[in-house]
């Protein structure tokens, strides 16, 4: 019977990160749309051993993250592998791999666009994946005529991800210190959305200001993470749906015979997408950065200029020559800016009504937000709730 000739495909990925969940999407829509297999797969983490399963289920290939431990039980199988964890190289394994050079280079391009000139990154000694995106995003700022300062936590080459990952909550204290050694403002690449909860977590311990002293993107756009963080983490989205569809397409050639024509491909990220850790103009002057801390702290407390120029040692006028000539803008339009910024996050994220969104952004009444959210943005709250809902 035709169900008995589908093949069956093996899917030894984590479903308990985002991009996990990428990669099994994006392999299941081959599946559903151009090879007809069945998929077989269970909950796993990124680390976890082989299922019982996999020797007794007559396997008829395999998409894996692929590593030391995993590699000969998978071998053993005699059926074709296509690796998309990319850690290391394993003779004849096909990998697809997200473009780390690429990610590298737009995490770069989004910090230099908000004016950072001074540069760190921070990630796991022994991840590929960390020594990969470090290695370019050097190049990058080197390039740029900029110095990089670099803290990785430590760890030992032969242990699993899981356990690299874990040295990063017990170093918190000297990543703190490590921290408190960069100069203000600086452009801070982390190596994935994990890192940047650890570094964020770490900034608390010696009181620097996020975005205002450290901008700070990560990798993966991991939604459950980047929310859990505080700011708010910007990221750089892979295309790991990509990453899956093209794993398949590889797998699906060798079973009909034909050798991928390149050991490892590389699929270029999407986007990066901007929350609150990098949502500012760096700037050096350190009484305007001083003023803007204090603006996107207050702003939503219903503040207005005159409490902007009472906080500040500036009178009024040189005050708004400052903002005018660093940043082209006043301090009036920067406390719109940042209350529209959290109208905006309580649109999508919430079901809050107007009239409790007003409350919370300093706005009189909800009629004041939506004239104003009209304004800067040229539609409506309940349009760009409509807009943006899932």
């Amino acid at each position: 019977m035709k169900s008995n000739t589908r093949p069956r495909i093996a899917l030894v990925v984590e479903a308990s990160r985002a991009y996990g969940r990428e990669l099994l999407r994006g392999v299941s829509l081959f599946s559903r749309t151009q090879a007809d297999w069945s998929l077989l797969h269970q909950e796993m983490m990124l680390d976890s051993e082989l299922p019982d399963w996999i020797e007794q289920g007559h396997i008829t290939g395999v998409i894996a993250r692929v590593d030391t431990h995993t590699i000969e039980p998978l071998r053993r199988l005699r059926v074709p592998i296509v690796d998309v964890r990319c850690n290391r190289k394993f003779e004849s394994v096909p990998q697809v791999e997200t473009d780390n050079d690429a990610v590298a280079e737009l995490a770069f391009e989004h910090l230099w666009e908000r004016g950072f000139r001074k540069f760190a990154f921070s990630g796991f000694r022994f991840a590929s994946y960390s020594q990969a995106r470090r290695d370019h995003f050097r190049r990058l700022v080197e390039k740029a005529g900029c110095k990089l300062s670099v803290y990785e936590s430590g760890g030992s080459p032969s242990g699993t991800l899981t356990t690299q990952e874990q040295a990063g909550v017990f170093d918190l204290r000297q990543m703190a210190e490590w921290i408190d050694t960069l100069e203000r403002p600086t452009g801070l690449f982390v190596c994935n959305d994990i890192r940047g909860q650890q570094l964020l977590n770490a900034c608390r311990y010696v009181d620097v200001a996020i975005p205002d002293d450290l901008g700070v993107i990560g990798v993966d756009d991991d939604d459950a993470i980047c929310m859990m963080c505080d700011p708010t983490l910007s990221s750089v989205r892979p295309n790991a749906e990509r990453v899956g569809y093209r794993a398949a397409e590889v797998l699906h050639c060798m079973l009909s015979g034909i050798s991928p024509e390149q050991e490892t491909e590389y699929i270029a990220p999407l986007k990066v997408t901007e929350r609150q850790s990098t949502q500012v103009v760096a700037i050096e002057d350190e009484e305007l950065a001083k003023v803007c801390r204090f603006i996107r702290q207050a702003a939503c407390d219903g503040i207005n200029v005159a409490d902007v120029v009472e906080f500040s040692s500036l009178s009024r006028r040189p005050l708004e020559r400052r903002f005018r000539d660093e940043l082209d803008i006043t301090p009036r339009e920067l406390i719109t800016e940042t209350q529209i910024n959290r109208v905006k996050q309580l649109l999508r994220e919430t079901g809050m009504t107007l009239e409790q969104i007003s409350k919370r952004t300093g706005f009189s009444h909800k009629e004041r937000l939506s004239a104003v959210f009209k304004r800067e943005t040229g539609q409506t709250p309940g349009c760009y709730r409509e807009e943006h809902s899932d």
